[in-house]
């Protein structure tokens, strides 16, 4: 997979310019790249055999389910990766996508607020992150961090990022959970913290995880209060979380008194930030996934092939999402 990025790009390229029929200027401008690289890759397509008849790659039924995604879900994008057959390397691969895409946004985009969430995947995605220097950028935690030392707490996963973009950093300087709903009000009624959610709240883009509810879940790991039982958030309807606020299979915040305790930006006020990138895979998180893409929590989805495919199953979107590549119509 050391090249599954270039591969990957190549595929999109050439997708968009044999099977949808885009010119090359318009590709150019979605994929955020000069005109000469376009038909540079296009060359190469060809040359290499990757476009005969069909896309001989294994990233072109990603690349067709990529463009079902956009058009059921609204998305501004979507990126597929194919899944491993080792679970432990889903975060990995769709950390070094996530990463790949977030780097090409910043180098093509003039961002000054960049929130982050927490977990695996968040921290591939750095990893994978190209440096470079932007001063004018914020990189902030949407959440609160956990009050014990983690390699993948809020604060790290920032001041991480911040240190690879040169960029500024600052923190939402809480626990994840208040102690209970009130005390979470009397918190965020400080001037300090209602300063911070303002300004969380103008983020240009934010790049967060989902997690769910099996013992693979950092958060149910580590981050639940002690008096938080797992079984209570099931049968009130949860099945993943976002910025540690649970939600049930469509999307809808769960009735139980932790989503009023969580010290983050609440769910419905994700649509103030233009560009929110959620990425997650894995066959555990795939019910997760589906209440997301139903909700229309995200405005870029990354994720692994398999996961997806059961996500839009679940919807109520599957045998479209199945549909044969040579079927698609060309154009937009």
């Amino acid at each position: 997979m050391i090249n599954s990025a270039d591969n990957s790009l190549e595929t999109r390229v050439a997708w968009l310019y044999f099977m949808e029929g885009l010119t090359q200027a318009e590709i150019a401008e979605k994929l955020g790249m000069t005109r000469l690289r376009v038909n540079r890759m296009l060359v190469d397509a060809r040359a290499s055999g990757l476009v005969n008849i069909t896309l001989n790659s294994q990233f072109a039924t990603c690349v067709e389910l990529e463009q079902f995604l956009v058009r059921e879900f609204g998305l501004k994008d979507a990126v597929i990766v194919p899944t491993p057959g080792d679970p432990d390397l889903v975060p990995v691969l769709i950390g070094q996508a996530t990463g790949e895409y977030l780097s090409s946004l910043l180098e093509t985009n003039r961002v000054t607020g960049l929130g982050l969430g927490w977990g695996a995947t968040l921290r591939e995605t750095i990893r994978k992150t190209r440096a470079g220097r932007y001063p004018d950028l914020c990189v902030n935690s949407m959440m609160g961090g956990l009050t014990h030392g983690l390699e993948l707490n809020t604060f790290e996963t920032a001041s991480s990022l911040a240190n690879l973009l040169n960029a500024e950093c600052q923190y939402l300087a809480a626990p994840i959970y208040a102690g209970s709903p009130q005390s979470r009000d009397i918190i965020l009624a400080q001037d300090v913290f209602r300063e911070t959610f303002e300004r969380i709240a103008t983020n240009d883009v934010a790049v967060l995880s989902i997690g769910d509810l099996s013992p693979r879940s950092l958060l149910i790991r580590y981050g639940l209060p002690r008096d938080v039982i797992v079984d209570d958030l099931a049968a009130c309807g949860a099945v993943g979380d976002i910025l540690g606020q649970f939600y049930d299979a469509d999307g809808r915040m769960i009735d139980h008194p932790l989503n009023r305790r969580a010290i983050a930006l609440p769910l419905d006020e994700l649509s103030r930030i233009p560009t929110v990138i959620l990425a997650s895979g894995g066959k555990n998180k795939t019910e997760a996934i589906a209440g997301a893409l139903k909700a229309r929590f995200a405005s870029v989805i990354v994720c692994d092939e398999e996961t997806a495919r059961g996500a839009c199953a679940l919807v109520g979107a599957g045998k479209a999402s199945r549909a044969k590549p040579e079927r698609r119509r060309g154009g937009r």
